[in-house]
């Protein structure tokens, strides 16, 4: 099977102080030994801007030689790139980022059906998410 991994989840597996690291983590390595894990460039751009500026080039050096490569990273091209943006203008004024929708076009593409996100517009798109979302906490 295959999943695919949400920068709410590279965040959280890193963090040790996010609120979804204990919940995160152990399902992050359990997935690695035993399913196919792709995520996006867009995805690990975000993470680490995230990680370097939250926790310091330690974490992010972390994050590029230990974390990304263990995933397949699917470079978005300018026609997913175009397809995320038109959904992201459709859907407007739901606040789903560019990012997200990205993750949703290359999730449909690839027939993807589960997530590891603890983001909730993975859930509300239709999509299989694991670890549980988080409650929303706003729009």
């Amino acid at each position: 099977m295959t999943t695919f991994v949400d920068t709410s989840a590279l965040y959280a597996a890193i963090d040790r102080d996010d609120d979804a690291h204990a919940l995160v983590a152990p399902v992050l390595r359990e997935l690695l030994d035993r399913e196919r894990l792709v995520t996006s460039s867009y995805v690990v751009v975000e993470t680490a801007a995230l990680v370097q500026t939250r926790l310091g080039t330690a974490a992010t050096r972390d994050l590029h030689e230990r974390l990304v490569p263990a995933l397949d990273v699917v470079w978005v091209d300018e026609e997913v790139h175009r397809s995320a943006v038109a959904a992201l203008l459709a859907a407007a004024p739901r606040a789903v980022s560019l990012v997200d929708h990205v993750s949703f076009e290359i999730m449909r593409r690839r027939s993807i059906r589960a997530a590891l996100t603890v983001d909730r517009h993975f859930a509300e798109t239709g999509f299989d998410v694991v670890p549980a979302p988080r409650p929303a906490l706003g729009p």
